[in-house]
């Protein structure tokens, strides 16, 4: 079945006022909010209220800690630069991102899914890198740190679990796997992969942090995944995409460029405008065989997709270039992460014995 134009409009609807945000100046008010985050008191994540998805039976070996994508945009050029936990858009934004996202490991994991307060990433994309990680270093950080500690300590009771992000949850995930991991090497040590997507891995990162290793086949364990998606060519810029990033196939899962053809892909989402999946007759969700190819470009540090018109799915705006795929990250390859995330929980339970 062809996905439809709605596929793409529904995605970046979100982008859409991203972008308008990213176009104003940054404040005075936006510079204040770049404070440590020792000084920043994180959200109480023991009030149920403040996740995003509790289990509720746990009826699966293993877990998935997730953290959502940019889900909300400043209104006024005025808005606080970060915003608050109970943002009625942020908890909208963030249940579709979850439907199109975490619930690729459903089959595998038992999801916990903190709320965490975000930056307007319009806003924080117009600024250079250093001052993007001040940001992100702050309040959405504190809050994320603060999640995955209540979990680890009130919740996970011991299990292996699985790590899943995009974009600006990727992001604050990177911190959390080179401090938080690094100064509890005995979590570290349950992770069977860190699906950190959307966001750029670099070879610095891995060479700063030895603790962490990138993956290099389908099956391999305590692994970082990562990649960012985009056409044979795009006009303008990735913001997400680093000096010296890496990525793996997300079809075949291997490292070289050799071609994953649209037909080994294993399938693709299809959405309703307003951003949510979707359903057969039956509730299950609408397949879409044979639509998103893969390579790794070594160079870029990126997927191409070369079967997906970019007109209709990544015609640009202010804050991706024309031909950046960034919102299919995951619906392009959702039931391939769902069957990779499969094989590496089982090779992690076989050698965990």
């Amino acid at each position: 079945m062809k996905i439809t134009k709605y596929l793409f409009l529904s995605l970046t609807v979100i982008f859409c006022c991203l972008a308008v945000a990213g176009c104003s100046t940054v404040t005075n008010e936006d510079t204040a909010q770049t404070e440590t985050s020792t000084a920043i008191q994180a959200t109480d994540y023991s009030q149920g209220d403040h996740w995003l998805n509790l289990p509720t039976e746990l009826n699966k070996d293993v877990d998935v800690f997730y953290l959502y994508p940019s889900a909300w945009a400043k209104v006024n050029a005025s808005d606080p630069i970060v915003c608050d936990i109970d943002n009625p858009v942020m908890l909208q934004q963030s249940k579709l991102a979850f439907d199109r996202q975490a619930t690729a490991f459903s089959d595998t994991a038992n999801i916990y899914a903190p709320y965490y307060r975000q930056d307007d990433a319009g806003s924080t994309l117009a600024m250079s890198v250093g001052e993007q990680q001040d940001i992100v270093k702050g309040i959405p950080l504190t809050d994320a740190m603060a999640a995955f500690d209540y979990y680890i300590k009130n919740y996970n009771n011991g299990r292996p679990f699985i790590l899943a992000s995009h974009s600006q949850g990727s992001n604050v995930m990177i911190y959390i796997l080179s401090e938080y991991m690094k100064e509890h090497p005995e979590v570290n040590d349950r992770m069977i992969a860190a699906y950190v997507i959307g966001y750029s891995v670099t070879d610095d990162y891995l060479s700063q942090n030895p603790h962490l290793k990138f993956a290099t086949g389908a099956g391999d364990t305590g692994v970082i995944v990562s990649y960012n998606t985009q056409a044979p060519t795009i006009e303008g810029t990735d913001g997400v995409v680093t000096p010296g990033a890496k990525a793996i196939n997300p079809i075949s899962w291997t490292t070289d460029e050799t071609v994953a053809p649209a037909s080994d892909n294993l399938g693709s989402l299809q959405l309703n405008p307003d951003g949510s999946v979707v359903k057969n007759p039956d509730g299950t969700n609408m397949v879409v065989k044979n639509f998103a190819d893969a390579q790794v470009d070594t160079a870029k540090g990126v997927i191409i997709c070369s079967t997906v018109d970019v007109n209709t799915y990544a015609p640009g705006n202010a804050m991706f270039g024309k031909g950046v795929f960034h919102s299919f990250d995951f619906p392009f390859y959702y039931y391939d992460i769902q069957t990779n995330a499969a094989l590496r929980t089982q090779n992690y339970l076989k050698d965990h014995k």
